[in-house]
């Protein structure tokens, strides 16, 4: 899982802040007001830095002179400046909360823009919990780091050094004592970034896998209920939240013990200087003024140093929040057309519209990118051709690589040799808006979203597409008896994954998902194997009217689906093993015959076969008697 790598992957030493600084380009936006935030908040803190200076002026002239109305004065000036500080901290957060929330949805869009740019290779290999969680908490862990964590570094770092010259300033040597615990505070601060760096990416690559489990005993709760395995379910959710805590836990130990170390030193440095205070003022040496100030600057100045704790943990949250988040940003998108994809189509000779030549496929091969290093391809040699307003059914036993084929055609998988011509283009060629434009899809698991009936078929056409599209698709996939049924006809929701509707209302819906943009190439996946015989002989007999219209491979399992195709083609381990119309290779090949009847099959019965009668179908069909096994591959 990726979430596990990246923890093996992780070392202490990663550079938080080189991390950090990738964020700039969202951040510069807004810098004015950050910066602007920024130095509100340091005049703020400084003002803190004041109050002693009031309280040395009040101990050495009024209260030593007895004059009450000094007193009454210098409580003033004190009251002033906490209200004044309180007003410059509401308004260092009122100046960064809209642009800072602005920044994280605006880095959450620049995530879901690129997730939906990533090849299906991407999404076969990522649990969805893990995107999921660096869209949601990691980015809010990002968003509280430039609000916080980021300012406070800053204005505590300038807040420390402005005390550190007032003490220094009011008495050297106290001072001198107050800076001891600072070499021992910086290396206890970097080994607790390093160790906390590795845990905290640990826990957020957990929280990735719990969120997984969650979502996937949600969409699976069928399965969980008709099994009777919540048990297991809740077992496994167990393990990984008990996993999560032991994580958490020692982030609050790390946290706990940094935090103590950071709390006690300074304070023994300040005990160590009030008795050396005292002593001074007993001897003369120093005013009881100055000691009250140089006390009251050193208890100012608590916060910023023991803040310095949490703040280095939130920091590290956030590096690796924004370590994952870049993760999948770094991901290469869908590879663009060459520069040769800008030239015109090819054209028949004296018309201006491209040439219809349907849908070829040159010594096409594929394996998965994930698939064991020498293992044979999913795919080995493909050459076939499909005329224009032809519909070729692919057979082939399970595993034998349909589904993988179907998959190139709109390029949810690039072939890794050989190419694809769609009208004699080359579909590597094409922008891929225009290429799935031409192309349309049916799954033979289909796939409904949260929204109403019509705008899940409506998917499939252009944006100007309306109702009677809309109609005449739900007629072609007969299901405008069972839509018109529903509470609110096509305007009804249909829920997470359409799981109100059964299999076959959903294969119905994804069915007229792939015909209503009137597609010019067609690619079905056994679009009918959830429909019982008779709704599957009405949705036939309608589909054949919009195959008429279109260049289609149809994936078949079942002989009625066949006979929707004008020819036949037998994958066979990863080859075209012969091309042809049922009733030919109904006679002349025992494996399709064995398919399609499901007959058992004599010793031998998949021996070499006869690939001279390709009909002029344009395929370098070819036999492979010791076909390769493709099973080695990772198989879709």
């Amino acid at each position: 899982m990726p979430g596990e790598d990246a923890v093996a992957k992780d070392s202490p030493d990663r550079s938080a802040v080189r991390t950090l600084s990738r964020l700039w380009p969202y951040v510069r936006p807004v810098r004015v007001r950050w910066f602007a935030a920024a130095v509100v908040a340091i005049v703020a803190s400084c003002l803190s830095l004041v109050i002693p200076l009031v309280l040395k002026w009040m101990v050495d002239g009024p209260v030593a002179a007895g004059d009450p109305g000094g007193v009454w004065l210098g409580a003033l000036y004190l009251l002033l400046l906490g209200v004044a500080e309180a007003v410059l901290f509401g308004f260092r957060r009122w100046l960064v909360a809209r642009p800072l929330a602005g920044v994280e949805a605006g880095m959450r869009a620049d995530l879901y823009r690129h997730l939906q740019r990533l090849p299906i290779a991407f999404h076969d290999r990522w649990a969805s919990g893990q995107l999921l969680s660096r869209g949601t908490t990691d980015l809010m862990l990002v968003r509280m780091f430039l609000a916080f964590p980021l300012t406070f570094l800053l204005v505590n770092g300038v807040t420390i050094l402005a005390g550190y010259v007032l003490l220094l300033g009011q008495d050297w040597a106290l001072g001198l004592v107050l800076l001891t615990p600072v070499v021992p505070l910086v290396i206890l601060c970097s080994l607790f970034e390093n160790r906390y760096a590795v845990v905290a990416r640990r826990s957020q690559d957990q929280v990735g896998d719990l969120t997984t489990v969650v979502e996937e005993s949600v969409l699976g709760i069928r399965i969980v209920k008709g099994f009777g395995r919540h048990r297991s379910q809740t077992l496994a959710f167990r393990n990984l939240a008990e996993r999560l805590r032991g994580t958490e836990l020692a982030k609050a130990r790390l946290l706990a013990g940094i935090w103590a170390l950071i709390t006690v030193l300074p304070e023994l440095a300040i005990g160590a200087a009030l008795v050396l205070g005292v002593v001074q003022v007993a001897d003369g040496e120093l005013s009881a003024g100055t000691l009250v100030a140089f006390l009251s600057t050193a208890l100012a100045l608590r916060w910023p140093v023991e803040s310095i704790g949490f703040l280095l943990a939130m920091s590290q949250e956030a590096a690796t929040a924004t370590e994952r988040y870049f993760e999948v940003m770094d991901e290469p998108e869908e590879a663009s057309p060459t520069a040769e994809a800008a030239a015109p189509a090819p054209t028949a000779a004296g018309e201006g519209s491209p040439a219809r030549d349907g849908v070829r496929f040159e010594n096409v091969s594929f394996r998965y990118p994930d698939a064991p290093a020498g293992a044979p391809a999913v795919l080995d040699g493909i050459d076939l051709h499909i005329r224009p307003g032809e519909t070729l059914a692919l057979v082939g036993g399970t595993g034998c690589g349909k589904t993988t084929l179907t998959a190139l055609v709109p390029r949810l998988h690039d072939a890794t040799g050989g190419r694809i011509l769609l009208d004699g283009e080359d579909i590597t060629l094409m922008p891929r808006e225009r290429l799935r434009e031409l192309v349309s899809v049916a799954f033979e698991e289909p796939t409904l979203f949260s929204a109403s009936v019509g705008e899940n078929v409506l998917m499939g056409a252009g944006s100007a597409a309306g109702g009677p599209e809309l109609g005449r698709a739900l007629g072609v996939a007969q299901a405008e008896g069972f839509v018109d049924a529903l509470p609110e006809g096509a305007a009804t929701q249909v829920g997470e994954q359409g799981l109100s509707l059964s299999g076959g209302q959903r294969q119905r819906l994804a069915l007229a998902r792939a015909v209503v943009g009137r597609p010019r190439f067609l690619v079905l996946d056994d679009p009918l194997s959830a429909l019982d015989v008779h709704t599957e002989a009405l949705v036939e007999a309608a589909l054949r009217e919009v195959l008429r219209d279109t260049t289609a491979l149809v994936v078949a399992h079942r002989p009625s689906t066949v006979m929707l195709a004008d020819r036949v083609a037998l994958l066979s381990e990863g080859r075209i093993a012969a091309v042809g119309t049922h009733q030919e290779l109904l006679r002349a090949h025992p494996e399709y015959a064995w398919l399609m009847s499901g007959a058992e099959p004599g010793p031998g019965a998949f021996g070499p076969l006869d690939m001279n009668d390709d009909h002029d179908d344009g395929a370098g069909g070819r036999s492979d008697a010791g076909g390769r096994n493709a099973e080695g591959s990772t198989r879709r």
